[in-house]
């Protein structure tokens, strides 16, 4: 594929985005990306959390500030300076480093600052278009609300436990806070993962979820899976580390999920 008919491809911008670790953020943005590879869309994975992971699973920790999404906030270095091509794919990392934890009491919460990560993404879509996914910091901060700013839709990974379910409620009453700002309801859906269903506290959750949030709930589940979770340790996604596991059947089933209606 050229990069002319890359332009003929959608190319939306999706925030991942909890107020709780551990419930597969970075994990569903590591696969997303590769099943928009699969396809044959170029992605852009922007890890926004400064815990690094997504860098982490790719290698490419930054070690200098100056490599990193920090100088883009800090010194308003352009997003394509700083991307980086991750090898045998059409995806780039825009990469994390710790220094982003300073965001908040560095980079104040203007309107302008908020705006920051939406129109550094389209400069760099005007030079290349890109769908973004955006691995979010787990809390609501000057970072997290750049993603939702910058964002199309939201999805919003819920474990199958009464916390993470509570986090979920917690973000959807932020997103209510922001939409008089936002002039526009963002879309969003809700993803269960680390599902069980011999447990019967998954169903239940399940089920509550479903009660709360209706069609926002996907109908894909990510089932609990070894394969999932040592991908990561492997230095890559689940389509390479166990093509044949039930968790690359899951994640291929929640990217067709999303792009049929238009979230991805």
């Amino acid at each position: 594929m050229t990069e002319s008919d890359s332009y003929m491809l959608p190319h939306k911008r999706l925030a991942i985005f909890t107020c709780k670790g551990g419930v597969g953020k970075t994990t569903t943005a590591l696969n997303l990306g590769a099943a928009l590879d699969q396809t044959g869309r170029p992605a852009r994975l922007i890890d926004l959390d400064p815990q690094g992971h997504l860098s982490r699973i790719y290698g490419f920790a930054a070690n200098r500030p100056e490599k990193s999404l920090f100088n883009f906030f800090a010194h308003a270095t352009p997003l394509n300076f700083l991307e980086i091509p991750l090898p045998q794919t059409n995806r780039v990392l825009l990469a994390s480093h710790g220094y982003l934890m300073k965001a908040d009491s560095l980079l104040g919460k203007g309107p302008s600052m908020l705006q920051k990560l939406r129109e550094g993404l389209n400069s760099c879509d005007a030079l290349q278009a890109r769908t973004s996914l955006i691995d979010c910091c787990p809390y609501i901060g000057v970072l997290s609300l750049n993603a939702i700013f910058a964002a199309d839709a939201i999805l919003v990974p819920v474990a199958t436990d009464y916390l993470s379910m509570q986090g979920a409620q917690q973000i959807t009453r932020t997103l209510a806070t922001l939409e008089p700002v936002l002039k526009r309801r963002i879309p969003r859906r809700y993803l269960l993962t680390r599902f069980d269903r011999r447990k019967r506290m998954c169903i239940d959750i399940r089920q509550r979820l479903h009660d709360e949030f209706g069609a926002e709930l996907c109908q894909t589940v990510i089932r609990e899976n070894v394969a999932i979770a040592t991908s990561p340790l492997a230095g890559t996604d689940i389509f390479k580390h166990q093509p044949l596991s039930a968790g690359a059947t899951d994640y291929r089933q929640l990217f067709e999920e999303l792009a049929a209606s238009e979230i991805l």
